[in-house]
């Protein structure tokens, strides 16, 4: 039986289009048999991810595990299969992706910015006519007009 003992990025590099997990030694090791390998970077050494889709986009990359002398192959996509690896492996993207959304926030938040400070002026106008302030209540109500 094939499951996950540890796995933790040697780095996470942001990119604009992907995020790469970079995999090194005594960072991934895998129980395989009820024997652990551990990660040796002889063929594929990264997990990349789309930004967008959140897919991973080098499913067919192998990876070597050893054990003493012994050597296991594991496809990318047979360690996908598993939840363990998933969850792992969702624990260390997490941060990144969220990165994607700030355009949106940020957007709200000025949405937001902008009926404050209408609503603001609005309070001001009413003090104005309150105090029969007559040149700040054209002030107020030609800056309202500009939003």
């Amino acid at each position: 039986m094939l499951s996950v003992n540890r796995l933790k990025p040697y780095y996470v590099k942001e990119e604009t289009n992907c995020i790469r997990v970079v995999l090194a030694y005594q960072y991934f090791s895998l129980s395989l048999d009820d024997k652990v390998y551990q990660f040796v970077p002889l063929e594929s050494r990264e997990i990349r991810i789309n930004r967008e889709t959140q897919q991973v986009e080098n499913e067919n990359d192998v990876f070597v595990f050893q054990k003493g002398k012994e050597y296991s192959r594991v496809a990318l996509s047979e360690l996908l299969k598993l939840s363990d690896f998933k969850a792992h492996l969702n624990s260390i993207i997490h941060p990144y992706l969220n990165n994607d959304k700030t355009p949106i926030k940020t957007e709200e938040i000025n949405h937001v910015i902008i009926d404050l400070e209408k609503q603001n002026l609005k309070r001001l106008i009413d003090e104005a006519l309150e105090k029969r302030d007559y040149d700040k209540f054209i002030e107020y109500t030609d800056k309202l007009k500009e939003m």
